[in-house]
């Protein structure tokens, strides 16, 4: 079912809840490998409500309907010497899918960033305002379209990382924010996962306000970008702004990591290239359905985590936000749940997400990250006063 207006919408999820018939909601299909599979008999796909309504590149704010493609938000804030500050990734590659297919709604309904975030924070982080159809067919709406609102509920952060269980967002207001004028990478080759923790953890702590920390071993690296970082190991380091403020931070840091392995530099273009392939999880984009996790951990330790790891399974991984995000992918096929959970215990705690599994093996394994009895007791009551029938995307999370 694919609505072209919030009256449809509503209607369509009304019949629903009277009907009690579940409904699997999208906007391209694009993450629908993401969470457990949905156990619907319909699809409510978001793709007829595309388009932005509201920009004003002055007041720095976007309005656009829930099924509005991403890449063509992105278009047109580039014509404006504009972007999304929090860098959205595109899993349509890693799950066997075409780029460019992801939707402003399944970013905001994901809670998806990129490198960025640990400077400049997640989706969440820039939402504004969103209108939404709850579970009980009820037309509301959050926020509005200035950073500043009055005190009370922020509804609009509520639903963003709910994958559609709460609600079928309709229309969402971003802040937006100006390109930066021009960026550089330094790369750092030949370190160890380790040795790479620290020197991402003084580049992060240097006053050369890097935008971007990740580290590729040698194995991943000569994935990225056609190959164009070679075989060796890359320690990433990435600096934006303006283009004097950018050479001089760069020279500056530049001179203190070269100290610490052989350096080098990739310009803008170069640059992009590299930091899209690790935002989109390039180097796990193999053709299969290998299973893919998405750890998040202490920065300082995650190169510990994948030592542990690596010492009791076949593993690859990688790096980002200076080592607090860690990819693996399982090697043997098997998703090994168990362990990768109880290594994070050990190791201090974190959060495992299952990004990319075959459908039956999503179906038998915790997905998400299960949430301690008080923490779970509150989202239960959160989905009940929402979605009292259960009627949108049941099972998706747990």
């Amino acid at each position: 079912m694919t609505p072209g207006s919030e009256a449809d919408l509503r209607d369509i999820v009304a019949v629903a809840v009277l009907a009690e018939e579940p409904l699997a909601i999208e906007g391209t299909g694009s993450k629908r490998g993401l969470g457990r599979p949905v156990q619907a008999a319909r699809t409510l796909s978001l793709a007829g409500m595309s388009g932005v309504t509201l920009y004003e590149p002055e007041e720095l704010v976007l309005s656009a309907k829930a099924g509005t493609p991403i890449a063509e938000i992105e278009a047109l804030l580039d014509a404006h010497d504009q972007r999304l500050e929090f860098e959205p990734m595109d899993y349509g590659p890693l799950h066997g899918l075409e780029p460019w297919q992801g939707t402003l709604g399944g970013v905001v309904a994901c809670n998806l960033s990129g490198p960025r975030r640990l400077k400049q924070g997640a989706a969440r982080d820039h939402i504004l305002g969103v209108r939404a159809v709850s579970g009980r067919a009820e037309i509301f709406k959050s926020g509005g379209r200035v950073v500043k609102n009055v005190t009370g509920y922020d509804l609009s952060k509520g639903l963003t990382g709910s994958y559609g269980t709460l609600a079928v967002m309709s229309e969402i207001t971003v802040k937006v924010l100006p390109k930066s004028e021009t960026e550089a990478t330094l790369v750092l080759r030949g370190l160890s996962d380790e040795e790479a923790a620290g020197a991402m953890a003084a580049a992060m702590g240097s006053p050369a306000e890097v935008s971007g920390a990740a580290h590729l071993p040698a194995y991943v690296a000569a994935r990225v970008a056609d190959a164009a970082l070679g075989e060796a190991s890359a320690t990433l380091i990435r600096i934006e702004g303006f283009g004097p403020s950018v050479e001089a931070r760069a020279a500056h840091l530049g001179k203190a990591l070269e100290r610490v392995a052989a350096l080098e530099r990739l310009e803008p273009e170069a640059s992009r290239r590299v930091w899209r392939d690790v935002r989109d999880v390039r180097p796990f984009v193999d053709g299969t359905q290998k299973p893919v996790w998405r750890l998040s951990v202490t920065p300082t330790k995650g190169h510990a985590v994948v030592m542990s790891l690596r010492m009791q399974a076949a593993i690859d991984a990688f790096y980002d936000w200076q080592g607090g995000l860690v990819w693996l992918r399982m090697e043997a096929g098997e998703p090994e749940d168990g362990l990768v959970r109880e290594t994070l215990r050990r190791f201090g705690g974190g959060h495992a997400t299952l990004v990319r599994a075959s459908e039956s093996v999503r179906a038998a394994t915790a997905v998400f990250q299960p949430q301690e009895p008080a923490l779970a007791g509150l989202s239960k009551r959160l989905k009940a006063q929402f979605d009292p029938k259960g009627v949108l995307n049941p099972g998706r999370m747990g």
